[in-house]
């Protein structure tokens, strides 16, 4: 059965005006309002709350999709009871989020597997949840990427994108040195976003190694006044998850 001209303009228009939900939806609501008796804004208001619902629903997935997180993870899945050292009470109070609108820090600190990357996963899934921006990065691996950048004359362009992020991640620090010139240009970001952009920063490092990764002294000492000055600290010093689970798979072989 074609359609009349008017209901082809409506649906031209709806495309348009880029309203894919009250696209789909607007006839099969229309009967359900026409069933309830309901008068033209009530059925105006539910057609806009769905578009509105999916409009959220959508932005929030391209969050999460442009946060590049290494493999998805949400609080409901860390085990607290397993990591007793850290700090349950804060990580809720974080995960609310005003540490962003403060743009405070957080430092996730402690031995290889004890889940700190996990948390910090969880913690920036609820900021895109939220409506912030993210971008979670390996520690290697943004200093690569700021090299590449100096090199091909981007790191302008590379600075702008990080600027307009409200979270950055960085998640290993400790686990391979940096380069001279990958440490000053860490720093560089770390200074950057003082202030201006919270930052998460995972490490199995004790503050007093950092110079063994970053190679000086006066810069790692910059770069901890600037990532402390507004901070909350995480510890896990518990047993590595991998290395339990490993031994639960040599006592049943």
């Amino acid at each position: 059965m074609s359609k009349d001209p008017s209901t082809l303009l409506l649906e031209h228009h709806l495309k348009a005006l880029k309203l894919p939900t009250f696209l789909r939806d607007y006839t099969s609501l229309a009967a359900v309002c026409s069933q309830e008796r309901c008068d033209y804004p009530k059925y105006l208001f539910r057609l806009s709350e769905r578009e509105l619902i999916d409009r959220e629903r959508r932005a929030t997935e391209r969050r999460i999709k442009e946060a590049q997180f290494p493999v998805l993870k949400t609080i409901e899945t860390f085990d607290f009871a397993a990591q007793p050292s850290i700090n349950e009470a804060l990580v809720r109070e974080l995960l609310r989020g005003e540490y962003l609108s403060k743009k405070e820090n957080v430092l996730l600190v402690g031995n290889p597997g004890t889940g700190k990357t996990h948390l910090a996963t969880a913690l920036g899934y609820a900021a895109c949840t939220q409506g912030k921006r993210v971008r979670f990065y390996t520690t290697t691996g943004l200093a690569t990427q700021l090299l590449e950048a100096r090199e091909e004359r981007t790191l302008q362009r590379l600075h702008k994108q990080l600027d307009r992020l409200d979270l950055i991640q960085l998640d290993e620090l400790g686990y391979v040195p940096f380069s001279k010139a990958g440490a000053e240009l860490l720093f560089d970001v770390v200074s950057r976003a003082y202030e201006r952009t919270s930052l998460i920063v995972t490490t199995n490092l004790p503050f007093e190694q950092w110079t063994e990764v970053l190679g000086s002294e006066r810069l790692t000492g910059a770069m901890l006044d600037r990532l402390t000055h507004r901070v909350h600290i995480l510890e896990a010093n518990g047993q590595s998850y991998r290395l339990r689970d490993a031994k639960k798979r040599l006592k049943r072989s």
